[in-house]
């Protein structure tokens, strides 16, 4: 297996936290409250399916409306 597998899933937060109301996702990170609430208790398989859903909610969501705004 290789070592980049055993290696602790890194978190997708970077510090811009702000709910987008419309889509309900967080503007810095695309992930749910949930999912922010979950991911300390969250296991390696279930952290990568977090970031999967991330990876697809990128490919859909409009850039413009989750974007962080780093002068607000």
């Amino acid at each position: 297996m290789p070592a980049v597998w055993n290696a602790p899933v890194a978190s997708p937060c970077i510090s811009v936290c702000r709910m987008d109301d419309v889509t309900g996702l967080c503007v810095g990170c695309l992930r749910t409250l949930d999912e922010i609430a979950a991911w300390g208790a969250l296991d390696d398989a279930a952290r990568r399916r977090v970031w999967q859903a991330i990876a697809t909610r990128r490919d859909r969501v409009d850039p413009q409306r989750c974007a962080p705004d780093i002068d607000a």
